[in-house]
């Protein structure tokens, strides 16, 4: 059975392109298009599986997109359950302009899940993660899910044993009261989390255990973009900078990020060295287009480096 199983109620096609540059009105000449299975939970278990943890996706797919994009993962080496639904998968695109190095990114809104599709979701998430460690939801919530259905997610999680891992946003992410192990809110998301300006270490890290006392989670992990990040549990506050890597696209970065800390923390890794791989997983995912999964001999360098920090 897979250590972590992650759910992606938004999955999308990934296209990614590069132009020569990315002017208005005009035809843009492109390069052959990069093709990747993508969304929150599925790069999580991409990357997961890069570093060599054992891993499966849960995911809802319809139309030739959503077949499309079990192939690509298959690539992947991530045991998948695929859960069929009657609209098309979304396709999202990136368009990457050589002569700046700018990325122009196209998200699209994703298929409505009916009420009966939500409820498979959860079986197959029951089904997966039956034995796992971990349980990862990651990503936006699709039309017609409610962000409340975070806290059946958190259930089920409970229910198989599992800790619980969020990284979501707007109501999916505070609508959350209790049973997560983990939470990674940006600095913006806990701002207008807490209700008042962030303007340093300090205060951040005093927001982020606001929510750990409250029994929201027992880590809280705020993502600080070109700072780094900081990890807080009840016990411990630790902070770990960005690191210093050329941007080739920043699609999947975050996702990237929560599989390092959590396949850190599978390795029962100190809290800072388990944030050092999450920035190190962060940062190889920048030197890659779109969301092609991130290699291995970078996230090995750039571990050393974060923990030498």
């Amino acid at each position: 059975m897979p250590d972590i199983v992650t759910l992606t109620l938004n999955p999308a096609l990934d296209v990614t392109t590069f132009a020569d540059e990315v002017v208005p009105t005009r035809k843009l000449r492109c390069d052959e298009p990069i093709y990747d299975a993508g969304g929150g939970g599925v790069n999580v278990a991409k990357v997961a599986r890069v570093l060599g943890a054992s891993a499966a996706a849960v995911y809802p797919a319809g139309g030739a997109r959503g077949r499309q994009m079990s192939g690509l993962l298959a690539d992947d080496d991530v045991q998948e359950y695929i859960v069929e639904i009657a609209d098309d998968t979304r396709e999202c695109f990136t368009a990457i302009d050589r002569s700046t190095g700018k990325e122009y990114r196209f998200v699209t809104p994703g298929p409505e899940l009916t009420a009966d599709e939500q409820e498979r979701c959860l079986e197959a998430l029951v089904a997966a993660a039956s034995g796992a460690r971990y349980v990862v939801a990651s990503g936006s919530f699709p039309p017609g899910v409610p962000g409340t259905f975070v806290r059946r997610i958190a259930d089920v999680a409970h229910k198989v044993g599992a800790r619980f891992v969020l990284d979501s946003s707007g109501d999916a992410l505070t609508s959350i009261e209790s049973g997560v192990f983990l939470v990674k809110p940006s600095l913006d998301e806990l701002h207008e989390w807490v209700g008042r300006d962030l303007p340093d270490t300090a205060t951040r890290t005093a927001a982020a255990r606001e929510l750990v006392d409250a029994g929201v989670a027992e880590i809280v992990v705020v993502s600080l973009g070109a700072q780094g990040a900081i990890m807080v549990s009840a016990d411990d506050a630790v902070e770990v900078p960005a690191l210093d890597v050329p941007v080739h696209s920043a699609v999947g970065a975050g996702d990237s990020m929560v599989a390092g800390l959590v396949v850190g923390l599978l390795q029962e890794r100190s809290l800072r060295d388990a944030l050092a791989l999450g920035i190190a997983c962060g940062s190889a995912a920048l030197l890659t287009a779109g969301s092609h999964v991130c290699r291995r001999e970078d996230i090995d360098r750039f571990d050393e480096l974060a923990r030498s920090r």
